[in-house]
């Protein structure tokens, strides 16, 4: 199932607004420059954490080798800031709706969650 196109799509949209959010939350922070460098520097951060460390062949070779169970664990703390974020911004029902999605998207992508916490890169995916 986590290889359907239209999974990929909306694991990719997930991707995209936590770092839209982290940046906002991080434009909030402060006022003046400092604004400027937390609104670009948090999700900048939160981008090389995703894309560095990762479990080999998901779907490319990784960067830094991480078990599958620490990879899993980087994705809902990320998610997990994101919402956070959100309910820190005074959003708390869409940051409610927005754990929700993303443990939703967890669920319907079993097989490749169940693969990572196995500690085995996910071979569904298209070469």
């Amino acid at each position: 199932m986590s290889t359907n196109p239209l999974n990929l799509g909306w694991r990719f949209f997930l991707e995209i607004s936590m770092l839209g959010i982290l940046g906002y939350w991080g434009w909030h922070l402060k006022e003046g420059w400092p604004s400027y460098l937390a609104g670009l520097g948090i999700p900048i951060t939160a981008a090389v954490l995703w894309g560095v460390f990762r479990i080999p062949n998901d779907p490319k070779p990784a960067p830094v080798r991480i078990p599958g169970v620490f990879r899993i664990l980087l994705e809902f703390g990320l998610f997990g800031f994101a919402s956070w974020a959100l309910n820190d911004l005074h959003a708390g029902n869409l940051s409610l709706i927005v754990g929700l999605i993303v443990f939703f998207h967890y669920l319907i992508s079993y097989d490749r969650t169940w693969a990572m916490l196995r500690n085995r890169p996910y071979t569904g995916f298209v070469k």
